[in-house]
């Protein structure tokens, strides 16, 4: 079993940033792939940004050029970047990660943006 810890949600003016964490009870080695996604009421949970076992990342088209993945093994957590937040970005953002294809889900952390 893999407990998924998130922080760093909050409430942020459009145009400002916000860094979410996800903390990884156990060694992040195995984790063969680590994403954050989102889901905003009404609305399907959508991947936001994924980093690979060996480090490649995708991102959503809507926030290519504003938000960094990154994943930080010695601390085993990953983070997410958000720079120029948007009203459109309000969501529950939830940690993800995928082990000897099972998946896992953080509680989620939620991130409201203001105009």
């Amino acid at each position: 079993q893999v407990q998924l810890v998130e922080s760093g949600g909050g409430l942020v003016q459009a145009g400002g940033s916000l860094r979410l964490s996800c903390a990884a009870l156990r060694n992040i080695f195995g984790i063969s792939y680590f994403g954050w996604y989102r889901q905003s009421p009404g609305k399907q949970r959508e991947l936001v940004a994924g980093i690979s076992g060996v480090g490649s990342t995708n991102y959503a088209d809507s926030v290519k050029g504003r938000f960094t993945i990154s994943r930080d093994n010695a601390k085993n957590t990953l983070y997410l970047q958000m720079n120029s937040l948007k009203p459109e970005d309000t969501a529950v953002y939830s940690c993800y990660a995928l082990i000897s294809a099972t998946n896992y889900w953080g509680q989620g952390t939620q991130v409201t943006v203001s105009s």
